[in-house]
């Protein structure tokens, strides 16, 4: 999650910045750098590790200005290095920029930029960016615009930050999708941009927060607010946000969870970051897994173990393991798993699924696990948990801390981390070829920008929550890789609204639910353009034939669906085994906005606890 701050204005900027960047260590980061203008020349510093690495080099290299940005990154393209950190800069250093987000299209565009003679310094996607700008800059473009046409090249989600020296009385800020958030903090006579609100609360409590496609031209007095698309003005409306940090971390949402549904775009671009090469299409994740090549291929079989939301995600990761890496997948609750006479061997690979890493019933069936021989993997949202110490590896989930008692962006941040285990897996033993490798990382690199386009351009909730807000019942169909989905979207009704949900393999519906179906009991239904399309359109018609309602979530543009369901919530194209990671969205934010309606306590719901610690 990486790390932006800037600032403009009367006093020194390079304090400034780094103490925003120290405010937002939480997010995690390998490198970080600082860049300030001063008597009309740009100077940064870059350092690999810990912000005290960069502290110590600004110590004997110091900066000075009155105009500054900083960044910490999680390498995404190329290694931690002082050549990738950011900020990058163009080919006379006129100008730099720091980023966060995934350029998807970068190949293209370093290619066509290096035909025109662009030289570029370090291995990242991120310095497409300046080279771009740079070059219309070169046809008589000013900054903002072209800053706004060079944004308009980039695939996939981004914020950016961009300084120059040929300009050197403003700072450009924009964001496209969700790969990041983007707000402006409004001063006496000077103003500052972050990531995230923490970096800048301490200099003022005036704030503007960027949408999608939407761009700042910043200054010491004042901002300007514009449309990425047509470079129209917008007017943008001041926050006043409170000093209690609380608060402050939930920013301009009502709710925590409602901010943690809507980080996604980021929290998944986040778990992808270091982990992909997305030219070759390897997946980088030999050393967090701790299992050698000989071991990986002396594996039979493969255990998940978890409890709730995790469980639901362990049954999409048996879908995914067992077809990319032909690997035979178990799922088990970690409740039930200790208590029964499971048969494990050394042959075994035990995967435990926990946000917090320290829920009980699964450290428990890990030790059994352990003391049967079997290896031990954990997927693992909490650096330093009790999980992730007694594994033999860990995949971070990388997802941020997660506030909200009903896990969101923790769920999907374990899908893709399973998605990502199975190719390595798939890789190691065989069962993919790189060209098969590298249509599936690509597939994963634009889904980010995917969940932002399902955030940003859903359905109705509030809509829909207000015409099914006093039902008692609901039933979630899916099938196929998309059942736990439903089973995972019944759960999060179930917990933050108290209306009881049930999820079903839709091809089991004739075989009891049936029964139950009428005009008072809604059908929520999984419908995309899959292997199993025809099958769910068969089961939304036998509903149908019952006077039930149905609400589907379906494949944009699939008008066929919408002559049978009476409610249609779209999600774009994607590979189908990354479909779950979109098609829970919605039902997340259906959930979300019936316990609104309700009344009910959206982050702490009765009787429930963040992590059960105990039996």
């Amino acid at each position: 999650m990486c790390g932006i701050v800037g600032y403009l204005g009367p006093c020194e900027a390079t304090p400034i910045v780094f103490e925003g960047l120290k405010r937002l260590e939480y997010r995690g980061y390998d490198s970080a750098g600082i860049a300030v203008l001063h008597h009309g020349e740009i100077e940064t510093r870059r350092a690999v590790g810990k912000l005290t690495n960069l502290e110590l080099l600004l110590g004997s290299q110091p900066l000075s200005g009155n105009i500054g940005i900083g960044h910490t990154r999680w390498a995404t393209h190329g290694k931690p290095s002082a050549e990738n950190a950011h900020p990058h800069q163009d080919c006379n250093g006129d100008l730099v920029v720091i980023h966060n987000g995934i350029v998807e299209n970068f190949i293209e565009l370093r290619q066509e930029l290096t035909r025109e003679g662009h030289r570029f310094t370090s291995e990242t996607d991120t310095e497409t960016i300046p080279h771009l700008i740079e070059s219309y800059m070169r046809l008589g473009a000013d900054l903002p615009k072209a800053t706004r046409l060079a944004l308009g090249r980039l695939e996939g989600a981004h914020a950016i930050v961009v300084l120059s020296r040929l300009e050197p009385d403003k700072i450009i800020a924009a964001r496209v999708g969700n790969a990041g958030g983007v707000v402006i903090g409004l001063g006496q006579g000077e103003t500052f941009v972050a990531s995230d609100m923490p970096a800048i609360l301490e200099h003022t409590q005036r704030m503007v927060f960027l949408r999608s496609r939407e761009m700042a031209v910043i200054t010491a007095s004042g901002v300007r607010y514009l449309r990425l698309d047509d470079g129209q003005d917008i007017p943008k409306t001041v926050t006043t946000v409170p000093w209690d940090p609380v608060s402050a971390v939930k920013g301009e949402y009502r709710h925590f969870m409602q901010k943690e549904i809507y980080e996604q775009a980021e929290s998944l671009t986040d778990t992808i970051r270091g982990r992909l090469d997305f030219e070759r299409g390897d997946v980088k994740l030999a050393d967090e897994v701790g299992l050698t090549g000989d071991e990986i291929r002396r594996l039979e079989r493969v255990i998940i173990v978890a409890c709730g939301t995790s469980a639901y995600a362990g049954q999409v990761g048996k879908y995914l393991i067992e077809h990319l890496a032909r690997l035979p997948v178990e799922v088990d609750y970690g409740s039930e798993f200790r208590y029964r006479d499971a048969v494990v061997d050394d042959r075994t690979l035990v995967l435990a699924i926990t946000q917090s890493g320290e829920t009980v019933d699964t450290l428990a069936a890990m030790e059994k696990a352990r003391s049967a021989g079997a290896r031990l993997l954990s997927i693992v949202n909490v650096i330093g948990s009790q999980a992730a110490q007694v594994s033999d590896g860990v995949i971070y989930m990388q997802a941020g801390p997660e506030i909200g008692v009903a896990s969101t962006k923790a769920f999907t941040a374990s899908l893709v981390d399973q998605y990502l285990l199975a190719l390595h897996l798939g890789c190691v033993r065989g069962t993919l070829d790189q060209t098969r490798r590298r249509n599936l990382v690509q597939d994963l690199a634009r889904l980010p920008a995917l969940a932002g386009a399902v955030l940003d351009n859903g359905g109705d909730y509030e809509a829909l929550a207000s015409l099914y807000f006093k039902k008692t019942n609901f039933l979630y169909l899916g099938r196929g890789i998309n059942y736990p989905i439903a089973l995972e979207g019944a759960l999060k009704l179930k917990e933050i609204s108290y209306i009881h949900a049930e999820g079903y393999p839709a091809g089991e519906m004739k075989h009891g639910p049936i029964a139950l179906i009428d005009e008072n009991m809604p059908v929520v239904a999984i419908a995309v353009r899959d292997g199993v399309y025809e099958k769910m359109v068969s089961q939304i018609e036998q509903v149908k034939a019952r006077d039930g309602v149905v609400i589907a979530v379906a494949t944009e543009q699939d008008e066929y669906i919408g002559t049978k369901a009476d409610h249609v919530i779209p999600i774009p194209v994607t590979s189908p085994l990354l479909t779950p990671v979109l098609t829970v969205l919605p039902l997340q934010l259906f959930a979300y906005h019936m316990a609104v309606r309700r009344g009910a306590d959206v982050d702490q719901p009765r009787n429930l606890a963040k992590s059960v610690t105990v039996e």
